[in-house]
């Protein structure tokens, strides 16, 4: 008896058109590097940036990277995510536990989203436990460092790709 491998289906990945993907930043997340590195790790944002737009290429994706430490911009950057981008991958820092504003701009474009954070959100502070963007978005990544961030687009590019 011979050993033998059937595959009854095999799902191919679509590759042909690049998909675009808004990453966004929230506040202080721009003296990552500095701040409090024991929590947030060594890398800077710039950095953070570049692995992500490597990671992207992978995937024939192209990211396009936004920081702000300002509410009202990083609500005005989503909505302008509408026709440009075909998902979000956002890490909103404090944002996450205090702002409705930023839950109702990506339920309001119902772009799929993934959200993500360096640290683990849960092992933290009780106030961080809480996520007011978690329920509009498709998942949720924390804890890892970078790899929240790569493991977010990743899983957002496959999401989309699967559902093209």
């Amino acid at each position: 008896m011979s050993d033998r491998v059937v595959v009854k289906s095999l799902k191919v990945l679509k590759l042909s058109s690049p998909i675009s993907i808004l990453v966004l930043h929230g506040p202080n997340l721009n003296l990552l590097g500095q701040r409090e590195p024991g929590i947030y790790g060594a890398l800077t944002l710039a950095e953070i940036n570049q692995f992500l737009a490597a990671e992207a290429i992978k995937f024939q994706a192209e990211i396009t990277p936004v920081q702000s430490n300002h509410e009202g911009v990083l609500v005005d950057t989503i909505h302008g995510a509408l026709g440009k981008h075909q998902g979000i991958l956002i890490n909103a820092g404090a944002y996450t536990h205090t702002s409705v504003a930023l839950r109702d701009a990506i339920a309001g474009v119902n772009l799929p989203t993934v959200e993500v954070h360096l640290s683990n959100i849960y092992r933290r502070e009780d106030f961080r436990h809480h996520s007011y963007i978690a329920a509009v978005v498709i998942g949720q990544i924390s804890g890892f460092g970078v790899h929240s961030y790569l493991l977010g687009l990743q899983a957002l590019v496959h999401h989309l790709r699967n559902n093209e």
